[in-house]
């Protein structure tokens, strides 16, 4: 292949990738101890305005969302604006804890962070798998608005990174990935912050 003909293939995988862009749901009302499915408080509801101002300019493009209501919750002024119908997908839902005694969540959800997914068991590597599947499987740029493990495990896999924890992204943060060639490739990090998971 000439230098010509490579540029091409390049301008053409540029053109044909899908963009993502990967929201972090705004702040909950409780934290991951305190209730398993909260909704926003009343900053949660701030950013999640915040963010659909920030990313207006860029559709309207299809929305999914976790089932969970902070996702549910943080997509809803962009819905508006838009007049999108989102689409629900479970595969893209935070990690599930093997109980649900809140205190027990959290020193397991603690213990996870601070591994690689390589050491995690099959259920988890399992759940893993289907976050990067769901992603990949996206034909068309979408806005989805996720969770912190669930957009770790998308940075991890677009970089090669092993680590459960890659980075911290903030609430409402938007992290810009692209589906080509049957795989996921860094854009842009959201924004980080020293933050507890959600």
């Amino acid at each position: 292949m000439n230098a010509l003909e490579h540029q091409r293939d390049k301008q053409e995988a540029a053109i044909s990738a899908v963009k993502l862009y990967l929201v972090r749901h705004g702040r909950a009302a409780a934290a991951w101890d305190q209730d398993p499915d909260p909704g926003l408080d009343s900053l949660g509801l701030a950013q999640a305005e915040d963010v659909a101002n920030r990313l207006a300019g860029d559709g309207p493009l299809p929305v999914v969302v976790s089932p969970l209501k902070r996702t549910l919750e943080t997509a809803a002024p962009l819905v508006e604006r838009w007049h999108a119908d989102p689409v629900v997908e479970p595969r893209i839902a935070e990690i599930q804890a093997p109980t649900q005694d809140l205190a027990e969540r959290q020193c397991w959800l603690d213990a996870v962070m601070a591994g690689r997914w390589s050491a995690q068991d099959g259920e988890r590597q399992a759940w893993r798998q289907r976050v990067i599947d769901a992603l990949v499987s996206v034909k068309a740029d979408t806005v989805i608005f996720s969770h912190f493990v669930a957009i770790n495990v998308a940075v991890g896999a677009a970089t090669g990174n092993d680590l459960v924890k890659v980075f911290r992204p903030d609430h409402c943060s938007v992290t810009r990935l692209e589906v080509a060639g049957g795989g996921l490739r860094l854009v842009t990090l959201g924004g980080e912050m020293d933050t507890e998971v959600l």
